[in-house]
């Protein structure tokens, strides 16, 4: 985003309101520190117990990386702004929180969708799970999740660092997002546009065909299952993965497809304030409320750090 006149952009944020921004800032600064803290728990664990070191913990362990990383691309700075009043932020650090928002969450999809073809092959192919998903595939898939995230980015970034803007410096949001900086450019934006919803459908369609293939072929193995008791086991190993897929396509969903009202930029913020705070912080209770592995993984944790305390 070339920039010959503007050199600092001017965020409205979601309230004008003395005691609403006290309130939103609390909120926030909760949810963050329980974001971070919880899956840094989780990334901890798995590092740490010996039954964990499987590709489902594996995949997990980078999911709540992730999920710490695009909480603290845009909640930190909000906070910043609110705490201090003050709404500016420079064109490069605009840039960059674009990139790194977009970037994390593309890779997230993309992670998602593996794990899903991870919950197929323990599901459907119990016998060959090791075998199928040694470490070495694990990575080789977790490389091709960032990779991806990346390709995906390049030309929608190409093309906006050539945006030009002349006038107007307030951008409609809490944070830097790509949508109000097309706004208030006047530079032609037809083209990146058509880019970015191009690559947004690329990477939505990809990711969610395969979450559905799987989970179409893994409810079909589950009903041939003879007893209940297996049935409830398979779609217990399931249930969590689930849970965090329909959060996150289904606020993407929300967001992009819904039709256009009046208050339309109004709701969007809302929902992305959800899907920036809340859903990192949900990801870790989800997964752990949902998993008896974790729970007596953190359970062991705790009785070895209370004994080291009492020595």
């Amino acid at each position: 985003m070339r920039n010959h006149t503007v050199t600092t952009f001017i965020l409205v944020g979601l309230t004008d309101d003395p005691q609403l921004k006290v309130v939103i800032f609390i909120f926030l600064l909760i949810t963050y520190l329980l974001s971070v803290t919880g899956n840094l728990t989780i990334i901890s664990l798995i590092f740490i117990d010996s039954h964990l070191k499987t590709a489902m913990y594996f995949f997990l362990q980078n999911l709540s990386f992730l999920e710490i990383s695009f909480t603290s691309a845009c909640v930190p700075r909000y906070l910043y702004n609110l705490s201090t009043g003050d709404k500016t932020i420079t064109y490069d650090n605009c840039v960059i929180q674009i990139f790194f928002t977009d970037f994390f969450a593309v890779t997230e999809f993309f992670l998602l969708a593996t794990m899903s073809y991870d919950r197929y092959v323990a599901i459907c192919k119990p016998l060959h799970y090791v075998t199928i998903m040694n470490n070495k595939v694990c990575r080789k898939l977790i490389l091709c999740c960032w990779t991806s995230g990346l390709l995906i980015l390049v030309t929608p970034l190409s093309l906006g660092l050539n945006l030009e803007f002349c006038d107007s410096n307030i951008v409609d949001h809490f944070g830097c997002d790509i949508s109000p900086l097309l706004n208030i450019s006047c530079s032609e934006t037809w083209l990146i546009e058509q880019v970015i919803i191009v690559c947004a459908v690329l990477t939505f369609v990809l990711t969610l065909i395969c979450v559905m293939l799987s989970y179409v072929y893994i409810i079909k193995t589950i009903l041939r299952f003879p007893s209940v008791q297996q049935r409830k086991k398979a779609f217990s190993t399931c249930s969590s993965h689930m849970i965090v897929v329909s959060i996150t396509y289904g606020s993407c969903i929300f967001i992009y497809v819904k039709p256009s009202t009046k208050n339309s930029v109004a709701i969007n913020k809302g929902v992305t304030v959800l899907t920036t705070s809340i859903a990192p912080m949900l990801n870790p209770f989800i997964y752990t409320l949902r998993n008896k592995q974790v729970k007596q993984a953190f359970n062991a944790s705790i009785k070895k750090i209370t004994l080291f305390l009492k020595k």
